[in-house]
C-alpha cells in the first residue's frame, strides 16, 4: 500500500483549521463570557492550542508541495548514470500546469513536457504510485527504438561514447545521446537485449524511456503517460543518502538535472 503524504497533509490542513475556528467563532467567546461571569481567568484547551500553532505550518507545507516544488526520492537504477539510487530531487509542480492536491484536476494550463525532460508521473497502470522516466516522444512524433537506438520521425536520434562511469554502473556502457538539443549521458548493456518499439504518439500523451535503457520498465512496456496523469519535472538533486552505496555521495548535492 502506498502512503499518500498530500492526502494526510489535505486532512492535518483541514482538521487543524476547523478547530481554530470553531474555537474562534464559537468556543473562545463561551469561554470568555464564563470567565467574566466567575471572575476567573480563561485556559484554552489544549488540543486548540496545538490546532492554532499547527494550522500555518500545515497550510504552507501543502500549498509548497501543491503547487511549487515536490521532494522525491529515487529507489530504482531506472535513471542510471543521471539518477542514482538514494538521489533525493526537487520536483517542479507548477511548470506543466497547476492541479488540485489528491484529486490532480488541472486549474491552469501552463507548459507542456519536451523531448528532453525529466518528468515525475502516476504510473498509468497504478496511479498510486509515481514514476520517473525521461520524455523522447511528444504527441505526433513517430518513435522508433530498435536495436538499442532511438529514432524519432525517421532520424536516428545522435548517440557519442562517453568515459566509463563509477562502479555501481555495472556492464553498461555509458553513451551521451542528443535529444533535440538536450544532451544526457544513457546506458546501453551490450549482454541485454531489452524490448523494441514502434509507435505514434497520440495527443496529450508522451512517450517516455529510462536513461537505464536495458533496465527500465517504460513506455515500450506499458505505453503512454497521459497528461493527466503529469506530477511535474525534476530539475534538481538535493541530497543522496544510501547506506549500500557508502553513504552519503557530497558530490551529486546540488546538481542540476538535464
Amino acid at each position: 500500500m502506498i502512503f499518500d503524504f498530500s492526502a494526510l497533509l489535505v486532512i492535518l490542513t483541514l482538521v487543524s483549521g476547523l478547530i481554530w475556528g470553531l474555537d474562534a467563532w464559537l468556543l473562545a467567546p463561551r469561554r470568555q463570557r464564563g470567565a467574566v461571569a466567575a471572575d476567573a481567568g480563561t485556559n484554552e484547551p489544549w488540543w486548540v492550542e496545538y490546532a492554532r500553532s499547527f494550522f500555518p505550518v500545515f497550510l504552507i507545507v501543502l500549498l509548497l508541495r501543491s503547487f511549487l516544488v515536490e521532494p522525491f526520492r529515487i529507489p530504482s537504477g531506472s535513471m542510471m548514470p543521471t539518477l542514482l539510487i538514494g538521489d533525493f530531487i526537487l520536483v517542479n509542480k507548477y511548470e506543466y500546469g497547476i492541479r488540485l492536491p489528491v484529486l490532480n484536476t488541472k486549474l491552469v494550463e501552463n507548459g507542456r513536457p519536451g523531448r528532453g525532460d525529466i518528468i515525475v508521473f502516476r504510473y498509468p497502470e497504478d496511479p498510486s504510485v509515481p514514476f520517473i522516466k525521461r520524455v523522447v516522444g511528444v504527441p505526433g512524433d513517430h518513435v522508433v527504438y530498435r536495436d538499442k537506438t532511438l529514432y524519432l520521425n525517421g532520424e536516428p536520434v545522435p548517440q557519442l561514447a562517453s568515459e566509463p562511469g563509477a562502479d555501481e554502473l555495472g556492464p553498461a556502457l555509458p553513451q551521451t545521446e542528443d535529444l533535440g538539443g538536450v544532451r544526457h549521458q544513457i546506458l546501453v548493456d551490450p549482454y541485454r537485449r531489452g524490448p523494441e518499439a514502434d509507435t505514434l504518439v497520440p495527443e496529450s500523451h508522451y512517450f517516455v524511456l529510462g536513461d537505464n535503457r536495458d533496465n527500465s520498465r517504460d513506455s515500450r512496456y506499458w505505453g503512454f503517460v497521459p497528461d493527466k496523469n503529469l506530477i511535474g519535472r525534476a530539475f534538481f538533486i538535493w541530497m543522496n543518502l544510501s547506506f549500500k552505496n557508502g553513504g552519503v555521495k557530497w558530490k551529486r548535492i546540488g546538481t542540476i538535472l538535464r
